[in-house]
């Protein structure tokens, strides 16, 4: 029999009975599709020093991960929107394979500027992975059974942050960075084939509304907030008119799209679901983890290269007990949550960890032990895994089944929009201060001839002599002590917001509303 359920503009309706949706092959496809997501984002950290040492650059390296954020920030709200509106198959399917050209061309770039455009493309694909997985998984299953699902990714999820860096290094060193990005392409193929075969769910009929002007809103905040955190420190001062005039196009065209969001019936973020503190709360924590811990992996990999002398295929294996770490806590906290159906004090614990976490890799320098590192590093780790998996959950917990999608992508979207303030403004204090420290501890014309962009490069060290060498080591470490700094007051804001979620248990299979969701103590 069709079903029918009730949408925000009407009836939403079942059309005929589908085939049924063979599980294990759609899981193994949506576990593929989130391990493609996480090996990208790793693959390429590690590999960024050499690419800006083959490419130059290095004043604009960051948008090689920045220009990835953005597309895929301002494109995950639509991807959740679309998949409510015309069906979650077709629009992952759409992403799976944009995603796939944008990694081929970046596989093929022969600049700099032309790895940022086809970064972007890749972006724009990679909007609809995780949103559409979480999405599937939720329209599958109810969230007590969805839970076991969510750990599952955890696990797949750990042993792509565990293989990233590593495969990462050894194919940079092994073939060249080119291959980072080709990887993709066989993987995305089996998702491919698996995905258009086996997952049969209901077709919809549903007016579809799309709200181009909050898209183009979204977008253009994203772009203006982006450059200002991006080029203030840098290329103009943070008070120059050009800065501040980016800041408050950002905060006008941020009110804009509120305006524009409650006057349209289908909004590409619903605003209705900011009622529910939960929700909520879940965005705040989410935006404080995407700046943090996602906009912090690029600045590990370049210490670990450039201060303390590690070749790509080595830097893999000092990040793989970060990994190990994130891994272990995702997993240990996501089998917790399926066993009790209780979430809150898990992004608590990684905000105030991931505070400590901070501190601590704030002080190391070029004399800090390697073995003082990975330690520093685990702690840092431990506490990005905790909240990996634990705020979708509870933001799916209470929200309507039909806004599933949007939730889902909304929380998606918050982090990737952490992670883009954090990698610009990171790249910032980074490069401002690295110069800086050049200037003042090289002597006069020690690097004449020498090309700065390319100080990243083991190759390019390799030439200097020994005082100079330790000079540019000792400039990249002093560099990279304010980013750390940076993220404590980010941490400590996402503690206390952690601190207000409430303490509601997971729906269970007799319990499909928000409304079953109770307080407990």
């Amino acid at each position: 029999m069709p079903s029918r359920t009730t949408g925000a503009d009407g009836p939403l309706t079942a059309v005929g009975s589908p085939p049924q949706t063979r599980i294990r092959p759609v899981i193994t496809a949506c576990l593929l599709a989130v391990f493609l997501a996480m090996l990208d984002s790793q693959i390429v950290a590690t590999a960024l020093p050499r690419i800006v040492g083959d490419l130059g650059g290095l004043d604009v390296f960051a948008w090689v991960t920045t220009a990835y954020i953005i597309s895929a920030s301002v494109t995950t709200p639509v991807y959740g929107k679309l998949g409510d509106l015309f069906g979650r198959k077709k629009i992952f399917l759409i992403a799976v394979t944009v995603f796939l050209a944008g990694s081929a061309l970046s596989g093929a770039a022969q600049s700099m500027d032309q790895l940022i455009l086809f970064r972007t493309v890749q972006g724009i694909g990679a909007g609809g992975l995780f949103v559409s997985v979480l999405a599937i998984i939720g329209e599958l299953f109810n969230p007590r059974e969805a839970a076991k699902y969510f750990n599952l990714f955890g696990i797949v999820f750990a042993l792509a942050a565990l293989a990233g860096p590593a495969v990462g290094g050894a194919l940079t060193d092994l073939l060249s960075w080119h291959w980072v990005f080709l990887i993709n392409l066989p993987v995305g193929i089996v998702i491919l084939v698996l995905v258009s075969t086996c997952l049969h769910l209901p077709r919809v009929e549903r007016p579809a509304h799309i709200d181009y002007t909050g898209f183009v809103l979204l977008s253009a905040a994203i772009v203006a907030l982006t450059l200002a955190a991006s080029w203030g420190g840098v290329k103009y001062e943070w008070l120059d008119w050009r800065i501040l005039g980016l800041g408050a196009a950002a905060v006008l065209l941020a009110v804009a799209f509120v305006a524009a969001e409650r006057r349209t019936t289908e909004p590409v973020i619903p605003l209705h679901l900011f009622r529910d503190s939960t929700f909520s709360v879940s965005v705040l924590v989410s935006v404080a983890a995407g700046i943090v811990f996602l906009g912090s992996v690029n600045f590990l990999a370049i210490y670990i290269q450039v201060v303390t002398g590690a070749s790509p295929t080595m830097s893999g294996v000092v990040l793989l007990p970060m990994m190990f770490g994130l891994v272990a806590s995702s997993v240990v906290s996501g089998a917790a949550i399926t066993k009790t159906g209780r979430y809150k004090w898990y992004p608590v614990l990684s905000m105030a960890v991931g505070t400590a976490g901070a501190l601590l890799l704030a002080t190391m320098d070029t004399g800090t032990p390697r073995g003082v590192v990975i330690a520093y590093m685990l702690v840092f780790g431990v506490a990005a895994g905790l909240n990996m998996q634990v705020l979708t959950m509870a933001a799916q917990n209470t929200a309507p089944r039909d806004d599933i999608g949007a939730v889902h992508a909304t929380v998606s979207f918050a982090r990737q929009l952490g992670t883009t303030v954090g990698i610009s403004l990171f790249a910032s204090i980074f490069y401002n201060r690295l110069t800086e420290e050049i200037a003042d501890r090289t002597p006069p014309g020690a690097l004449r001839g020498i090309d700065h962009d390319a100080l990243s490069s083991t190759e390019t060290l390799d030439q200097l002599t020994g005082p100079v060498r330790h000079a540019v080591e000792q400039s990249y470490a002093a560099a990279l002590t304010p980013v750390f700094l940076t993220a404590v007051p980010v941490l400590l804001l996402g503690l206390v917001a952690a601190l207000t979620m409430k303490n509601l248990p997971l729906r269970g299979e007799d319990h499909q509303g928000p409304e079953a969701a109770v307080e407990e103590s």
